[in-house]
């Protein structure tokens, strides 16, 4: 019997005569048959860099060329991709101080008498401008205190 090498792993194997005539013998397995057979890539998850397999089609589909090892990932790539400025509903950033204050890790608590009570708490302005968001200009005040920096009465 002839020895012949296989196409995907360079290992020796016998083939029969008559096998061979007839285009058999070309893979030393079916493990190596089914690599042939499989048409794809791995490619990278875009929000975790896990590897992931695509078939062709999937990868010319692709507009952006982002592949996603679920919807779980490809939700969090979009958060973070889409926020702020960068999102089609953006309205200048009047109103996105919460979220700053919790991003730049400021703890929720009245400056004045420190009450931690998320439920009265708000943040102020000090310069009582609403579109300057800055971290030196925001802090947290519960409702009491609020009232009375506005209406002009020491707190």
């Amino acid at each position: 019997m002839p020895k012949m090498k296989c196409k995907i792993c360079n290992k020796e194997f016998y083939v029969k005569p008559s096998h061979q005539k007839i285009g058999y013998g070309q893979f030393c397995s079916r493990a190596c048959h089914f690599k042939n057979q499989r048409r794809g890539k791995y490619v990278l998850c875009a929000a975790c860099e896990k590897e992931i397999w695509r078939m062709p089609k999937e990868l010319r589909k692709s507009k952006s060329n982002k592949f996603f090892c679920g919807k779980s990932c490809q939700t969090k790539w979009r958060n973070k991709q889409f926020s702020g400025i960068k999102h089609p509903n953006w309205r200048g950033g009047e109103h996105t101080y919460p979220r700053l204050m919790k991003e730049y890790g400021v703890q929720p608590i009245c400056k004045h008498c420190g009450i931690k009570d998320r439920r009265v708490l708000i943040i102020h302005h000090l310069d009582h401008d609403r579109k300057h968001n800055t971290k030196d200009n925001l802090t947290w005040l519960c409702r009491n205190c609020h009232y009375l920096i506005h209406d002009g009465k020491t707190c």
